[in-house]
């Protein structure tokens, strides 16, 4: 019992602070640029990755990979960190938080969709049902509930927004079948996508340190979206009897996060936001049914 206390604590506190991650970008972003975020907040989170391999004694793990295993590291680290926040970053400086945060949330479908040419899996009648009702969501929120206008607030942030979903997914394909410790991998794409980051921060930003309100957002965005809550998570995980009842808590995030945003960012939720969220998670949650069913 005393096990799986701690299993819903790192859980829950992993849904609770993923649930600041849009506010926080949103919020930093007043004070920085996109690569100055990403880099810093990448910066930030390769060190708790490191402080970590360092006191579990995981850092001669380095030595035993193959020149191969660091280049597929180098590939992994272009998906996420850089390729992926740098895309999700520049679509919070276009758009309200509370349309990016759930259109970036429609990653396990766009999973699900990718899965069929690079994995060569099958889709079924309802994989297809809960793709058209999370696109319905996604519509909703871009629109702001007026469909039949078909008027976009900001295409280029949809369309950034929900790439990011592509990538995210596209990364997690990739990952699947590396069977390294997850902490080492995590910490070799920080550290390559922090050089890619900075290469980017020079070519278009120009290398500058933000004001301390703007490196606080970076370390906070380094910490609780990118470093400490994978940690908590992979904890929460191993603890866990069952990882659906803990999977299932990521739901919430969303929900969470509109009401973090509305109280933080200042944003006034709209009608439309919170069905199309409900369409976007109901779609999920459909095709992740069908996915336990088959298994």
């Amino acid at each position: 019992m005393e096990k799986q206390k701690k299993t819903y604590f790192c859980a829950a506190m992993v849904v609770l602070l993923w649930a600041t991650a849009a506010s926080a970008f949103k919020i930093s972003l007043r004070y920085t640029d996109v690569f100055s975020l990403l880099f810093y907040a990448s910066i930030v989170s390769t060190a708790v990755f490191f402080i970590y391999l360092l006191l579990s004694k995981k850092l001669n793990l380095l030595k035993t990979l193959s020149v191969s295993d660091y280049l597929h590291s180098a590939l992994l680290g272009f998906f996420n960190p850089f390729l992926y926040y740098t895309v999700l970053f520049k679509a919070y400086s276009l758009l309200p938080a509370q349309e990016a945060q759930p259109l970036n949330f429609i990653w396990p479908i766009m999973l699900v969709l990718l899965s069929i040419p690079l994995l060569g899996q099958k889709i079924g009648s309802k994989d297809i049902l809960a793709t058209f009702i999370s696109f319905a969501g996604v519509l909703v929120i871009s629109t702001r509930g007026d469909i039949l206008g078909f008027k976009f607030t900001n295409i280029t942030g949809v369309c950034l927004a929900t790439g990011s979903s592509i990538i995210w997914a596209l990364f997690w394909i990739y990952n699947v079948r590396d069977r390294r410790d997850e902490t080492v991998r995590m910490f070799l794409n920080f550290a390559f996508g922090s050089v890619f980051t900075f290469l980017s921060m020079l070519l278009f930003a120009g290398a500058s340190i933000p004001s301390p309100r703007g490196l606080l957002g970076a370390a906070y965005v380094g910490l609780f979206e990118m470093g400490i809550t994978f940690l908590l998570w992979l904890k929460a995980l191993k603890l866990s009897k069952t990882t659906a009842h803990i999977t299932n808590l990521i739901y919430l995030v969303p929900f969470l996060s509109l009401v973090v945003i509305s109280f933080a960012v200042g944003e006034k939720i709209l009608p439309s936001t919170v069905v199309g969220l409900v369409f976007i998670v109901a779609g999920i949650v459909l095709q992740k049914l069908r996915g336990r069913r088959q298994t």
